[in-house]
């Protein structure tokens, strides 16, 4: 027969997949989980509470959470011979998605909980120890974050200098290839003040930059303590006047959300860092509109010229998708132009995946794998080009860079510019959680080296 672990003793191990929201997720389950007297655990074998916070964005993506929930079923076994308890749980999207379905299949989940529902997990759990297998995929009526427990300062010191602060979820464009309507609901942003409080709690307890996190997150239109609603900028506002915090980003954003003041204030706010990440998709036009898109290759392009014309020297990023069903080898062109007349210095990209209950799924010219493979290799063999080019005119700048956390050999510390490079020099560990001006003399093939002036 299984023990549990003494309450105080019990430990947890939780393993993200997908975007920087199922990281800050993860963080929020573990404060919320603290309070119940769990700490974390540095690997599986040890906790005796498994959290998969699963993501549904990639292809198979459902697949791969059976494929590892099979792994974890063996620990499981491993730890019940001993006679200790493992607890199991599927979070994120592919439990808001499948439900049900995980428990028929996987006999040793225990729980499965939605992303609009992590603040009832001590709940759930509890319910879950009693033999019941739990289920909790309803989007309740209340908003979790005004029951999440707050994270401990020595929690926030535990996580670095950098810290994710989800402001806005969910999405109303229902593009024709993604999930996320479905599996985070539509969007809502958190009050202004509550945010501007999360912040300040980080802040105070060293954390010196802040990525501002959303589906949409230059759609977020959260009330003033004065019931007025307030976007993006204004936000931004707000943190830039918290003297700890040193640096602001926010991703990810939508172009048909993107307005003229949050552009100017990557020219009025110099906490607000010059670097965008600003999904495009497609560079034609035709695919763009069968992606149900709702915006063009030339707004998109506006909106290139408009930042860079009120910051110099800003950088971008992007997200692509190649191989939708229709595209032509014309349209892939497009992309890759597209690609190199915004001079991105990075992107992510990706194979068309069909999601099932979207519209793309449905649609006739589905592309042979192989050939959206051979476009993915073209696209990123630009993407790198284009990377490294923009790594090597950094060579001999000197720039400004926040210091995270130790090197790899003694002497070495590591941080991030502020086009988010990562950047490594030798110095003192009193650098770390302050800014500092590096001169860079190298480049590798993902960081920059330099020395500290």
């Amino acid at each position: 027969m299984t023990t549990p672990a003494p309450a105080a003793s019990r430990k947890v191990f939780v393993k993200s997949y997908g975007c920087q929201m199922n990281v800050y997720d993860a963080e929020r389950m573990k404060d919320a989980l603290a309070g119940e007297g769990y700490s974390e655990a540095s690997v599986i074998e040890d906790a005796d509470l498994v959290i998969l916070n699963t993501c549904h964005i990639r292809e198979r993506a459902t697949e791969k959470v059976f494929s590892e929930l099979g792994k974890v079923r063996e620990v499981h076994d491993a730890r019940a011979a001993r006679g200790e308890k493992t607890m199991i749980a599927v979070a994120g999207c592919v439990a808001q998605a499948e439900g049900g379905e995980i428990l028929r299949r996987q006999a040793a989940v225990d729980l499965v909980v939605g992303p609009q529902s992590y603040h009832r997990l001590p709940d759930l759990l509890r319910r879950a120890e009693s033999g019941a297998r739990v289920v909790e995929t309803e989007f309740p009526p209340e908003d979790k974050f005004d029951h999440l427990a707050a994270p401990s300062p020595t929690a926030i010191r535990g996580r670095g200098v950098a810290a994710f602060v989800t402001i806005q979820e969910g999405c109303d464009k229902f593009c024709s290839f993604c999930v996320v309507p479905f599996t985070r609901g539509a969007e809502a942003s958190r009050p202004l003040a509550r945010v501007v409080e999360d912040v300040k709690r980080l802040a105070d307890a060293g954390v010196a930059e802040v990525t501002l996190l959303g589906q949409n997150v230059n759609a977020y239109h959260g009330l003033d303590e004065g019931g007025a609603t307030r976007g993006l900028r204004s936000l931004i506002e707000r943190l830039a006047g918290i003297d700890a915090l040193k640096r602001i980003r926010y991703t990810t954003s939508h172009p048909n959300d993107f307005s003229g003041d949050l552009i100017a204030a990557h020219r009025d706010i110099d906490k607000l860092m010059p670097f965008v990440h600003l999904p495009v998709q497609s560079g034609s036009d035709r695919v763009l509109k069968a992606m149900n898109r709702k915006h063009d290759v030339a707004k998109f392009m506006g909106i290139v010229d408009e930042l860079r014309a009120a910051r110099a020297g800003i950088a971008l990023s992007s997200d692509f998708i190649v191989g939708f069903p229709g595209e032509t080898e014309a349209d892939f062109e497009a992309t890759l132009e597209l690609m190199r007349q915004t001079g991105m210095a990075s992107a992510f990209s990706f194979k068309y995946s069909p999601r099932p209950g979207t519209k793309a799924a449905e649609l006739a010219e589905q592309v042979p794998e192989a050939v959206k493979a051979e476009r993915l290799a073209r696209l990123q063999a630009q993407e790198i080009q284009q990377r490294q080019a923009f790594n090597a005119a950094t060579v001999g700048r000197v720039v400004d860079v926040l210091f995270e956390k130790k090197g790899r050999h003694a002497g070495q510390i590591g941080g991030k510019s502020p086009w988010l490079q990562a950047v490594h020099a030798d110095g003192p560990e009193d650098l770390i959680g302050r800014v500092a001006s590096v001169k860079i003399t190298s480049t590798k093939p993902n960081s920059l080296a330099g020395e500290l002036v």
